[in-house]
């Protein structure tokens, strides 16, 4: 039998790791990205160059045949089916840093009470009833059940109210009252208690697996809320703070471009500046 998810696919560090794990586990993935007007529009474009990269090396060479010489080849996972969907008519209407227009996305720690500046209204529900529908969709098609599945980690929590269980919970019994068959669809959140360091080693296991490049696939992502018109990351928002701590932790380099005022920086640089202020917070608390 056939396992169907549609994946909400941001082009962070989260959901694209996510993406990777629903492939190792023999899942076919229907992609999803919202464009909702966001400043930084830059993860849409990772997020295709990711699924491009990925499709292509969907069908791997596995050896020769003894007696013709001809390459064999093995289909090590099906092709991802990405679609884009356009919400950015709403832009002007959501209060957050993170939409066009809003204020200026604040820099420091991921757990400081500013980073509440970075929620968008309601973004997640908006995003889940959009997931919804076209996961029902594939389900009533197929006749199989399909899982919705989202990147949302334990470091979201303190933050964002719409990436708690309860929170799901509620969600999925309101989508369950609203829909006919609504059994057949499920959410499958297999990152919700672990953090950033923890999707990123379940990442390096499915590079693995998937024979995979991991620079390749994380070269791809974008986690900075304050990216440049370059298209590389900051290193000093909280998005990216959390994204080099957890390579410092797994003991290898982050694949993209780090910038700053004074122009594109190596990985150390952002490195040494994560450590400095994970040590002055940590002091604080």
């Amino acid at each position: 039998m056939a396992k169907n998810a549609v994946l909400s696919l941001s082009g962070g560090m989260d959901s694209s790791t996510l993406l990777l794990h629903l492939l190792r586990e023999g899942y076919n993935v229907t992609a999803l990205s919202f464009d909702y007007g966001q400043k930084h529009r830059v993860e849409l474009e990772r997020a295709k160059q990711l699924v491009d990269y990925i499709n292509s090396k969907c069908i791997q060479v596995i050896g020769e045949d003894e007696s013709s010489g001809a390459l064999r080849a093995n289909t090590v996972y099906k092709p991802v089916n990405y679609q884009v969907i356009k919400i950015d008519g709403i832009t002007k209407l959501l209060s957050s840093s993170l939409v066009q227009g809003g204020a200026e996305v604040p820099e420091g720690h991921y757990e400081q009470e500013n980073m509440k500046e970075t929620v968008v209204p309601n973004r997640n529900k908006i995003f889940s009833s959009l997931t919804q529908a076209v996961a029902l969709s594939i389900a009533n098609d197929t006749k199989e059940d399909t899982f919705i599945s989202l990147g949302i980690h334990a470091g979201d929590h303190a933050v964002y109210p719409d990436c708690r269980q309860e929170f799901r919970d509620a969600d999925m019994e309101a989508f369950q009252i609203g829909n006919w068959d609504a059994d057949r669809v499920k959410f499958y959140t297999p990152y919700l208690e672990i953090d950033k360091f923890g999707i990123l080693e379940d990442g390096q296991t499915s590079c693995d697996k998937l024979n995979l490049d991991f620079n390749e696939v994380y070269k791809k992502t974008n986690t900075s809320y304050k990216p440049y018109p370059s298209g590389n990351s900051d290193y000093k928002s909280a998005s990216s703070v959390e994204r080099i701590e957890a390579f410092i932790k797994l003991g290898r380099p982050d694949p993209v471009q780090y910038e700053d005022e004074s122009g594109p920086v190596n990985y150390e640089v952002a490195k040494t500046h994560v450590e400095k202020l994970l040590a002055e917070y940590n002091n604080a608390k």
